[in-house]
């Protein structure tokens, strides 16, 4: 490590996110401290400094980021507030790690991707699934060749009934981008890509369904509704992605529907030597000797550190030797291209060419 000096950290955000990021950061302290907190609704980030010895609440996400007692912003806020912050903090040289996804759209996530090229600072994505223990040893035997050239994948989360927040931003497509796609989806198409390798996807064809929620239905226990609020965004989306090198991906997930589902998140990779399944947390290696099948069973191990811790630590560490981020700027852009097109795609029916100019 280049220095023995303790990252100094500021929170933009201090709701159930935030409180995640506080949580595990604190496992941390010989690494790091957080120094700052904020929030819209200030006397939440005052009971969060109060309650975990914070010593300062910013009364903006700007005075927070201009502090001079601030190495790295980690923002946790809605998505439609993301760039405008993660572009002001890489600006002025703060090291920053954003929630899931980069951006509420493409053309907010290009801003911080190319903020994030002309800039000596560390930008990753909040994308905990590739630190789960399951997906980490897939992705070794991946890498090891064990599975062959992965042709095709299919990946997605359906939940029965579980639209959060009904009415609030979540709801909204103006604050959040959109419903299950980009809330759930782009966790599973982050972890799909890059258990396939990080092929470079070219074009999509996808659609959306809006079956629930403008009837109020398929409420889930996750965040506080507003009855006044509105609901214009999906409840169901499905699509296929084509990659440069011939392979495709299927993505399906929900917030609500009519299916019998365990909302279970899952990958099932497919290659020429073998397979592998997620099915969170556990999974599976498929392979075949002397023409039987065989399978070996993958399992979380006990006393498991977590993702959270892994994530935080990977982002620490990526300050401290200067590398980047396994979940890059480049990689947020990229899953926000895909969701983009999705979206086209099902409101014009055809297949959408990925624009990477």
């Amino acid at each position: 490590m280049e220095s023995v000096n303790k990252i100094r950290i500021g929170i933009i955000g201090a709701g159930n996110i935030g409180g995640v990021h506080i949580r595990e950061f604190s496992k941390l302290a010989e690494l790091c401290e957080i120094t700052a907190i904020t929030d819209a609704y200030l006397p939440l980030a005052t009971a969060r400094a109060q309650e975990h010895g914070i010593a300062h609440v910013a009364a903006t996400p700007e005075e927070l980021i201009q502090s001079t007692n601030v190495d790295a912003v980690i923002i946790g806020v809605p998505n439609q507030y993301h760039a405008s912050l993660a572009v002001q903090a890489i600006e002025a040289g703060k090291h920053v790690l954003i929630e899931k996804p980069m951006g509420i759209n493409a053309a907010a996530a290009k801003q911080i991707y190319e903020a994030s090229k002309a800039a000596n600072t560390i930008v990753m994505i909040g994308h905990q699934m590739r630190w789960e223990s399951v997906p980490m040893q897939i992705k070794e035997q991946v890498e090891a060749g064990e599975l062959g050239k992965i042709y095709t994948a299919k990946t997605g989360w359906f939940r029965r009934k579980g639209i959060p927040g009904w009415g609030t931003w979540f709801t909204r497509m103006d604050e959040s981008g959109g419903g299950p796609l980009i809330d759930i989806g782009v966790h599973m198409l982050d972890l799909a890509l890059y258990l396939m390798g990080n092929p470079k996807p070219v074009s999509v064809v996808g659609a959306t369904y809006a079956e629930f929620g403008p009837r109020r239905k398929g409420i889930g226990t996750w965040g506080k509704p507003n009855w006044n609020g509105t609901y214009d965004v999906e409840d169901l989306a499905t699509a296929l992605i084509r990659m440069e090198d011939g392979s495709t991906l299927t993505l399906e997930v929900s917030w609500a529907v009519h299916m019998d589902t365990d909302n279970t998140p899952f990958v099932h990779l497919m290659g020429a030597d073998g397979g592998a399944s997620y099915k969170g947390p556990t999974g599976k290696l498929l392979t075949e000797k002397f023409n039987r099948p065989i399978e070996t069973e993958l399992k979380k191990p006990e006393n498991d550190e977590g993702e959270r811790l892994r994530l935080s630590l990977h982002f620490l560490d990526c300050i401290r030797e200067g590398k980047q981020p396994i979940t890059s700027a480049l990689s947020g852009y990229t899953n926000n291209l895909i969701l983009d097109a999705i979206y086209e795609s099902s409101r014009t029916g055809s297949e959408v060419k990925l624009n990477w100019d």
